[in-house]
């Protein structure tokens, strides 16, 4: 077992900024807090001394990485571990459901207007693979 006192997170080192823009995260006097000194952003130290919360953020859920002695790893991804099954349930349920629905629409119909169906229905099912490879491109 590792000891877990040997990544506590001492406020006198410097750290790479977990934001990924090469910045370097140093202690603010006289607080339990970290700050970049590239992006502004503030850390504070929670659980003991083992991880860093972000104290300021735009998202409306909070973001929270552990050190592990080389680098930072995050603590809550939310959703971006179910991207994958999201986006596949997603794309199943346009190209088994809508598309062949978009395809036996009324024979009176015009075939334009059936083709713009199927294309709709296709950049709708192409849209979860883009979103997925968006979240997962800078996944370290």
């Amino acid at each position: 077992m590792r000891n877990q006192k040997a990544n506590s997170i001492d406020l006198n080192n410097k750290y790479p900024c977990p934001c990924r823009r090469k910045g370097c995260l140093l202690g603010i006097a006289l607080t339990e807090a970290l700050g970049c000194d590239r992006c502004g952003q503030i850390f504070i130290v929670i659980k003991e001394g083992q991880a860093i919360e972000q104290l300021s953020s735009i998202y409306p859920y909070k973001s929270a990485w552990r050190w592990n002695g080389k680098n930072w790893k995050r603590l809550n991804n939310g959703i971006k571990e179910h991207y994958l099954v999201i986006s596949l349930g997603v794309i199943l349920v346009l190209l088994i459901v809508w598309l062949p629905l978009a395809l036996l629409l009324p024979q009176n119909w015009e075939k334009p207007l059936m083709i713009l169906w199927a294309v709709i229905a296709l950049i709708l099912a192409f849209l979860p693979g883009l979103i997925l490879w968006l979240a997962y491109r800078n996944r370290g």
